[in-house]
């Protein structure tokens, strides 16, 4: 235990601490002085019992002092200066205490609990105990989770026989003994804590405990969407609810029917009447009813609840008189939350608009919902209520008048949350009306006149009690209106500040009104105290049998027992809450509250910072501390609280406690002016808030009464918005700064340094809102309607603006007073720097408030500057022509500067005419006599014009479609405007103009009004200069929509036009690139009849290569076109595919129609080539049907002969003459028929029809294609262009089309693909100089890494190549006949790329060239790309050929339709061929082997099988040359010519190798050794389409290669495919 001393006996060289300074006292008479506690370490918060108390000091350890029964063995009394240790808690880091009146509590840095003292109630929760000596922990456990997890406990409180515990999920659990528990239970005691189920779901702030009653502060809820309609009748005791009594001259509405008990819950958590009750005062899902309700009747009104200032004791007199237990007046709340459930809030921003009886009203907002009810009523049918009214209950009554009123019309105190639909600002809160008042942060709107009026209700015959003010108010049409609280508070507050929209809830014992109900009746479950709900509670404190609330206003309100004044006010009755006296002079603001058994502490701001103490309640004498409680007689006691004159001598208090009949008081020593500083900055925030709420109460309210035009009027709501959430953000900062002194008092707690931008931001808009009203004349407009209101007490509006100016107008007046709270910013600034100069330079925390002070004095600039620009423009609206002024003045409009001066005019302009220039903030304008133009300033430009000896001061102003010069009077007034107009330029555009000049490229929007091409359309995105230039969107009127790039105002690049068709209601749709406002390059078009064009355009049109889908597969007409186009029309060599017909053309067009020569094929096989004209076969061609049938002749229509020709049968007959009629229906023949002769073989030769000779050339074929990829490499015409121009077009395509890809993330590219690409980007070095062997190997890696992609040129290419031929040969396209031009035109696409490839490499030989080998190079023989080196070359080299080099990259592509067409061709010797393996390969091994004559020695002895030598028998079975079988089996995986030889030489080594091992020695084939044994593996192999394969093979194979070692293999295969189709097996 810590040794300690009184102050007088400390001995001098020890330190005194300066914080958390301990001192004691009783009472409050002048001889008292307080007692210094003295401990090692600072005390962090104290909590008295009635006759001990307990301390928190600096480390977590609690001490312990006063009289402790229930220590038994150990010391049971310790004097106040002497505290002692609970050693039991030491290890344990304790953040919170608390004291009952026998026991107390401690709150652990890990939630837990700790509990001792008397135990005989349970209220330490410790079963079996009846004291608990040293502090015990005590589990807080939630049953419903399994297994039950402990609940974290943030805070203790404690009463006689009960304890409370707030948990970290903001819920309260409790334990002891008695209703004060507020828990469903009848057995007491309760030893467990158990959660307050009727508190579950709300979010508790605080709780306190009284001797036998409970407080919590709680968050209000945000309004539920859900209505319930309230029953008629009481749930149980079936007894009417509301009651009408008849009168004489009037009605009496009574809801007096209540039961006492509370409510009971169900199991949702929800309440539900009791028997015989009736509705439960707040305890509805939704806190948002808040009157303050009296269950007995009080004559009192709740102007006392009210600002200060108003007469707490003034009482209506009644007929009950006042006090009346029995009086029939009724108490007004459950007509109010009838109303309540009437009304939806989902519907509460509508104004309750109804006609009755003709007469059209708006319900207004009165004290009480009946008095609004009746005096709408009143204004609206008068007397035929009363001849109604007795015949209808309440409830109908209201239907009648008010079906499905949403809401009322008035300036609401605010919501809480936020109500479902619509904007914030646009919310209309409802105020004490049918919605009941809401739980919100500030009272009513007219809270000062309607808590006057007396809360009973009759209703005169003529209803002439009705205030005539209120029927006029009533009968007056409303505009919407606003609340007066931010709805929910701030939301980027969020949890960074206390919430001011509370509520205080009660439960217990109430013999002394001490739970605020209005009654002496206990509450056996928490029941909210309505009057309460909207005044910003932040603090609740219990004393033994009062209860105290404190605001963040700075006002305490206190009800309960005031047997000895602690209530600080001799208000009667005690049972509902009214202020305490405390406002002895202006300044005096409390803000720390303490209750004992017959006292109240409080704690305030004086008159400087230092913080004052009142004391109100009991005099303590000495030596009578041992008199019982209750014997008051002989004890002096306050009538309000005095100040205790000592309080000055404690330094700088942070805190107060009171418990039993002690008080104690934390303070701290002012070192280095800290302390002081943070209570100055406190004080003075809690000081400005008080100012604010003035103002909205007695100023802001009344103003948004007055009638205004509805344009001042929206902007007064503006500004009324910007007020209240300034004011509600500076209560919740007040009190945020409040709880820091009371706990940490350190700088870096403090908000508004963390999260400055909420002030600053909060601050800006308000700033705004009052300019904007200013700029539109509303202060003007609203000095005539509140000369009216203020007329009689503008002092009051000089008092609130601080204006000492005599005779000031009140349009003036109001000005000052609403620019007043930027003063603030000023005074944050000072504060934070006075606190600054605590701090050493270097440390962290100067910085911070260094930084803080100098952004609310740039702020506080900053506004500055906005007034004055507002005021300035306010005075030149008042100047400036009137038509004008209507269609230029804007809110947010300010004026920059004007040239009514003639300081500027426009260059050659009119001698007469008048040129006026306005500079906004936002625009040019140009004004002459009656008309004007506006330029917005995000759109223009302005640069100064060099006065090269012209003696003129020109600037050039540049808009998207005016281009002017205007001239200055001199060079100080050119330099001027220039700055002026590229200021606000800037700050158009970026919100703070900080540069010299704006950048020339930007981001806006604009509308044309001018321009032919773009009237009235809309563009937004990128500008250069005056000009849409980048990315933008442009929409016109008639719907039509670009979204891409621009480039000097025209469509340049890639873009997405869509184009809406006014007949099929649907789009036209264009995405690909554009030129000078026309689609230029590529592009897919999808027309809204559902055609679709993928190829290229120029000026708007198709023209080049393209393809064109139209109709679906299964509409009336679909078809597919690829080929070119000319201006719009297909024009040169194209192939239709009619998919209807089933016919394929391929050849020339012109106009859309087929012209030239050109082939049809047909789905039934027959082939037509030659020349046709207007879209029809006319003039010769060749006709050939499936069986071979041929006609050679005149044709005259589609399958139609006409003219003179040559008829061959499939058996070699023939007719010669002339021939009419269609093909496929009969034919007329005249002439002679030829019978030939079979042994005319020569003659049988010269009928065989030569295809291909009408058809179109092959070189003639897509010559678009290879057009566009010559243009795209920079050339006028094949092979005509510059080498470096061609690969640098090539490395800007891939650079654009990387950067397209990369903006568009849904085409994004695989990383492999982003590498290949990044390659192609560098020009290859290898495009100059000789090119040897190495340097043809890269070229070749160049072509296939190009070839892969299809944003290089060439790969682009051979994609479409792949496209068209696919086109072509597939479908109707895959017959036989076609497959010599199939062939011929892949050697054409080999020749026309090899051109395009050696004009990007010139150095590159010709076709047929040879690159010489380097000597020292050994000789590479096997390339698997190549056919190598001639077998004669006597030098090693290479030929250059263009299959070899670009095969490999063209053929994958081509080559399925090509070896379909094959297939197809030699069909018949494939089936022959394929018959005679199948057959052959019945045999086993040796038997195959002895029947193709391979020479014995040849033959394998033994095999290998999984590993494992075998040996051959004569049953064995494809195991010989296995190997070499597998090998010549790839042949079908290959596609080039080159990589199948390449196979074919592998077998050949196969089969070598496998002879090899089996004879010894060295050994060379001979042919005649070599074709058995290859022959028995080719039919071991069993390829299908051998055929195919050879003639591909044949067809494609480079030239170069024919006589070499590949060439001989390659025969050798070919005479095995002819041996085997003309095998005889016997």
């Amino acid at each position: 235990i810590d040794v300690i001393k009184k102050i007088k006996k400390h001995k001098k060289g020890k330190k005194i601490r300066e914080r958390g300074l301990l001192h004691t006292w009783k009472g409050y008479s002048y001889s008292v002085t307080p007692e210094r506690v003295l401990l090692s370490r600072p005390v962090l918060q104290a909590a008295l019992g009635t006759r001990h108390g307990v301390l928190l000091v600096e480390g977590g350890q609690v001490y312990s002092f006063g009289e402790f029964p229930w220590k038994q063995s150990q010391v049971s009394e310790v004097g106040p200066l002497k505290p002692v240790l609970e050693s039991a808690l030491s290890g344990q880091r304790v953040v919170a205490v608390a004291a009952g009146s026998f026991h107390s509590g401690a709150v652990t840095e890990d939630g837990g609990v700790h509990m001792w003292g008397e135990n005989s109630f349970g209220q330490c929760g410790l079963s079996s105990l009846t004291v608990v000596p040293n502090p015990t922990p005590v589990a807080v456990l939630d049953p419903d989770t399994s297994p039950p997890h402990t609940i974290r406990v943030l805070e203790l409180a404690c009463g006689e026989q009960h304890s409370l515990a707030l948990s970290a999920q903001h819920e309260v659990w409790a334990w002891g003994s008695g209703c004060q528990l507020g828990l469903v239970t009848t057995i007491f005691p309760v030893w467990k804590p158990q959660k307050v189920e009727h508190l579950a779901g709300r979010h508790v702030l605080q709780v306190a405990c009284g001797a036998f009653h409970s407080l919590a502060l709680v968050r209000c809820q945000p309004p539920q969407e859900a209505r319930r309609p309230l029953p008629d009748k009481c749930g149980q005791c079936n007894q009417l609810l509301y009651t009408m009594t008849d009168k004489e001259d009037h009605v009496i509405i009574s809801d007096g029917h209540y039961c006492h008990l509370g409510v009971e819950l169900l199991a949702d958590g929800e309440a539900r009447l009791g028997p015989g009750r009736s509705p439960p005062l707040g305890l509805q899902s939704s806190p948002s009813e808040t009157v303050a309700q009296n269950g007995e009747v009080l004559t009192t009104t709740d102007s006392d609840i009210s600002a200060a200032g108003t007469d707490s004791d003034r009482t209506v007199g009644g007929v009950g008189g006042a006090g009346s237990q029995n009086s029939p007046y009724p108490d007004d709340q459950a007509v109010k939350e009838y109303l309540k459930k009437l009304s939806d809030t989902s519907l509460a921003e509508e104004t309750a608009k109804m006609t009755i009886a003709g007469a059209s009203f708006q319900v207004m907002t009165t004290s009480s919902a009946l008095n609004s009810l009746v005096s709408s009523c009143a204004s609206a049918v008068g007397e035929r209520v009363v001849s109604t009214y007795e015949a209808l209950s309440l409830k109908k009554m209201i239907n009648y008048y008010y079906p499905g009123v949403g809401g009322v019309a008035g300036v609401p105190g605010g919501v809480p949350g936020g109500f479902p639909g619509g904007r914030a600002e646009e919310r209309v809160g409802l105020e004490e009306s049918m919605q009941g008042k809401k739980s919100c942060s500030t009272g009513d709107i007219r809270e000062e006149e309607d808590e006057g009026l007396s809360r009973r209700l009759s209703l005169p015959g003529l209803l002439s009690q009705v205030s005539p003010r209120l029927m006029r108010r009533a009968s007056r049409p409303r505009v919407r209106a606003v609340p007066l609280t931010p709805v929910g508070g701030l939301p980027e507050a969020g949890e960074l500040l206390p919430s001011l929209q509370t509520e205080v809830w009660s439960w217990g014992r109430g013999e002394e009104g001490q739970l605020g109900h209005g009654d002496n009746l206990p509450r056996l479950q928490p029941l909210c105290i309505k009057c309460l709900s909207s005044k910003e509670v932040v603090l609740v404190a219990a004393g033994a049998h009062h209860s105290l609330a404190l605001t963040a206003q700075s006002q305490v309100f206190s009800w309960g027992s005031n047997s000895s004044g602690q209530l600080g006010h001799m208000g009667c009755p005690t049972t509902i809450p009214r202020l305490a006296k405390v406002r002895l002079s202006e300044g005096i603001r409390v803000w720390d509250v303490g209750a004992g058994a017959q006292h109240t502490l409080l704690l305030a701001d004086g008159d400087c910072y230092q913080p004052i103490l009142y004391y109100s309640g009991q005099q303590v004498r000495d030596g009578a501390q041992d008199a019982p409680q209750d014997q008051t007689e002989g004890y002096s006691y306050t009538q309000q609280p005095v100040l205790l004159p000592f309080c000055m001598n404690l330094g700088y208090v942070s805190a107060v406690f009171a418990g039993g009949q002690s008080c104690v008081a934390l303070a701290d020593r002012n070192v280095m002016g800290f302390i002081a500083s943070l209570h100055e900055l406190a004080a003075a925030e809690r000081k400005f808030y008080c100012k604010l709420s003035s103002v909205k109460n007695h100023v802001l309210r009344p103003l948004l009464d007055l009638a205004l035009g509805p344009a001042s009027t929206v902007l007064l709501q503006s500004l009324a918005r910007g007020y209240s959430r300034l004011c509600h953000l500076t209560g919740q900062h007040s009190a945020s700064l409040t709880a820091n002194l009371r706990r940490r008092r350190e700088v870096k707690s403090l908000v508004m340094l963390e999260h400055a931008s909420i002030f600053l931001d909060t601050y800006t808009e308000y700033c705004c809102s009052v300019g904007n009203f200013l700029v539109m004349g509303g202060f003007q407009a609203l000095a005539k309607p509140s000369l009216d209101f203020f007329g009689k007490c503008p002092e009051l509006l000089q008092r609130l603006a601080e204006s000492s100016e005599e005779n000031i107008p009140l349009s003036d007046l109001l000005v000052a007073l609403f620019y007043l709270p930027m003063r603030h910013l000023h005074e944050y600034g000072r504060l934070l720097l006075k606190l600054g100069t605590c701090f050493q330079v270097s440390s962290v925390d100067y910085q911070k408030l260094q930084d803080g002070c100098s952004k609310f004095e740039a702020l506080a600039l900053h506004l500055k500057r906005r007034r004055k620009e507002a005021e300035y423009t306010y005075h030149f609206w008042k100047s400036f022509p009137g038509k004008m002024t209507d269609s230029l003045r804007k809110p947010r409009r300010r004026l920059i500067c004007e040239s009514s001066n003639k300081a500027l005019t426009l260059q050659n302009s009119g001698r007469f005419s008048v040129n006026w220039f306005i500079l906004f903030n936002d625009a040019l304008v140009h004004a002459q006599f009656s008309t004007h133009h506006v330029f917005p300033l995000a759109t223009l430009w302005v640069e100064p014009i060099l006065e090269e000896n012209t003696g003129l001061y020109g600037l050039k102003v540049i808009s998207p479609e005016e281009t002017f010069t205007l001239l200055a009077c001199s060079s100080m007034e050119k330099a001027k405007w220039l700055r002026s107009i590229n200021q606000a330029v800037d700050q158009a555009m970026r919100g703070a103009g900080q540069r010299a000049e704006p950048p020339i490229s930007r981001t806006a929007s604009y509308t044309f009004y001018k321009d032919s091409r773009l009237k009235e359309a809309t563009y937004e995105g990128h500008w250069l200069a005056g000009k849409p230039d980048g990315r933008g969107m442009m929409k016109w009127l008639d719907g039509r929509i670009y979204t891409g790039t621009f480039k000097n105002g025209l469509e340049d690049g890639f873009g997405d036009y869509v184009i809406p068709s006014k007949t099929l209601n649907l789009n036209d749709h264009y995405q690909g690139h554009w030129k000078e406002g026309k689609m230029h390059g590529i592009g897919t078009y999808k027309y809204a009849t559902g055609e679709f064009y993928e190829g290229s355009f120029q000026d708007n049109m198709r023209h080049g290569h393209g393809m064109l889908r139209s109709g679906t597969l299964n509409s009336s007409s679909p078809s597919v076109f690829i080929g070119q186009w000319v201006h719009d029309k297909k024009t040169g060599y194209g192939v239709f595919d009619d998919i209807t017909r089933g016919e394929k053309y391929m050849g020339m067009w012109q106009d859309d129609q087929r012209q030239g020569t050109g082939v049809i094929v047909t789905q039934f096989g027959l082939y037509y080539e030659g020349a046709f004209n207007n879209n029809k076969m006319q003039g010769t061609g060749v006709l050939l049907s499936e069986d071979n049938t041929t006609y050679e002749g005149e044709f005259s229509e589609d399958w139609t002969l006409n003219g003179k020709g040559v008829l061959t049968m499939a058996n070699g007959d023939y007719f010669e003459g002339s021939f009419t009629g269609e093909w496929s229906s009969g034919l007329k023949v005249t002439g002679s028929f030829f019978k030939p002769n079979l042994y005319d073989s020569d003659g049988d030769k010269g009928r065989a029809v030569k295809l291909g000779r009408l058809a179109v050339r092959p070189e003639e074929k897509w010559r678009a294609v290879f057009e566009e990829c010559w243009m795209r490499l920079g050339c006028e015409a094949p092979g005509q262009g510059e080498n470096q121009r061609a690969w640098e077009n090539i490395a800007e395509a891939l650079t654009t089309s990387r950067r397209q890809h990369g903006d568009s993330p849904e085409m994004n590219l695989s990383q492999t693909h982003n590498r290949t690409l990044g390659s192609l980007e560098f020009i290859p070095q290898q495009h100059v100089g000789p090119v040897t062997m190495e340097k043809y190997d890269r070229i070749r890696h160049y072509l296939i890494k190009a070839c892969d992609t299809p944003l290089h040129p060439l790969g682009r290419l051979m994609e479409t190549l792949v496209a068209v031929y696919r086109m072509t040969y597939v479908g109707v396209g895959a017959n036989r006949r076609l497959l010599l031009q199939a062939v011929n035109e892949i050697m054409s696409y080999l020749a026309r790329i090899f051109q395009l490839v050696r004009f990007l490499f010139p150095d590159l030989p010709e076709e047929g060239g040879a690159i010489p080998e380097p000597s020292s190079d050994p000789q590479d023989k096997k390339d698997s790309n190549c056919a190598d080196t001639q077998l004669e070359s006597p030098k090693p080299g290479r030929v250059v050929s263009s299959s070899a080099l670009l095969l490999p990259v063209l053929l994958p592509g081509l080559y399925p339709p090509l070896f379909t067409l094959y297939v197809l061709e030699k069909e018949r010797e494939d089936d022959v061929y394929w018959e005679c393996v199948l057959r052959l390969n019945k045999q086993p091994d040796m038997a195959l082997l002895a029947f193709l004559g391979v020479q014995h020695k040849f033959w394998p002895v033994s095999v290998p099988v999984l590993g494992e030598k075998t040996e051959v028998v004569s049953s064995t079975k494809d195991a010989c040359f296995a190997s070499a079988t597998e090998t010549l089996q790839q042949i079908s995986t290959t596609f080039t010519p080159s990589d199948k030889l390449q196979v074919i030489q592998l077998t050949f080594e196969e089969i070598t190798k496998e002879v090899m091992s089996s004879l010894e020695g060295n050994f060379l084939w001979s042919m005649d050794d070599l074709f058995p044994v290859f022959l028995y593996v080719v039919l071991r192999a069993r390829i299908r389409n051998l055929g195919s394969e050879v003639s591909l093979i044949e067809d494609l194979m480079d030239p170069c290669v024919q006589h070499g070692e590949h060439g001989i293999m390659f025969t050798t295969l070919k005479a095995c495919y002819y041996q085997i189709q003309h095998e005889k097996t016997t």
